[in-house]
């Protein structure tokens, strides 16, 4: 499993960012998809998640209407569409795979993670 994340970067508040997750060495199509973040000195969290043919998909209280999380099957790849960014949302964002949509928030039931992708909000 390798998931690579890229699309972080400085951005002042109000301001939008993409974020994009290649996943290999799985069957993307068969797996639900996520997106969690994780500030400095703080737990990691789900922010959102994607099934894994896209119809459903499941944005966090302090997100929704802002970020919109996205696939394409076809390019193995999994998307963050940012915007109204706060500094709240300042931290390294990662994605992940699941095969049950009933495990997507639990970060214990992750094995791998990639790099993450550093997003700061700042004026």
């Amino acid at each position: 499993v390798q998931l690579v994340e890229s699309g972080g970067g400085l951005v002042q508040p109000g301001g939008s960012l993409r974020l994009s997750c290649a996943a290999s060495g799985f069957t993307f199509r068969d797996y639900h998809m996520t997106w969690f973040r994780q500030a400095p000195g703080k737990e990691r969290e789900l922010v959102a998640a994607i099934e894994n043919f896209g119809i459903g998909t499941r944005h966090v209280d302090s997100v929704r209407g802002r970020f919109t999380i996205s696939r394409d099957n076809a390019k193995n790849t999994v998307y963050l569409e940012m915007n109204s960014l706060k500094v709240e949302d300042t931290a390294v964002y990662y994605c992940n795979a699941a095969r049950r949509w009933s495990e997507i928030a639990a970060v214990k039931n992750y094995e791998h993670w990639g790099p993450g992708t550093q997003v700061t909000v700042s004026a």
